[in-house]
């Protein structure tokens, strides 16, 4: 009998979490929502594609200006 309550309580207790964090999580999208966030600054955490992918195979990058001093 003991093991049942103790169980009862612990879902009780994991149900009531859960709704207390539901509630929480829609009232701070609520606030989010509510707040007008600018753009951001230009140039600013953007990079451009090639940047990322790097220089492509021998337009000059460092192992070709190495290459070439030997």
């Amino acid at each position: 009998m003991d093991s049942l309550v103790l169980i009862a309580t612990v879902l009780l207790a994991t149900g009531v979490g859960i709704r207390l964090i539901h509630l929480r999580n829609a009232q701070h999208d609520v606030r989010l929502a509510a707040c007008h966030f600018s753009d951001a600054l230009p140039g600013v955490g953007r990079r451009s594609r090639r940047t990322h992918l790097g220089p492509a195979p021998g337009d000059g990058g460092p192992a070709d200006r190495t290459r070439a001093a030997r």
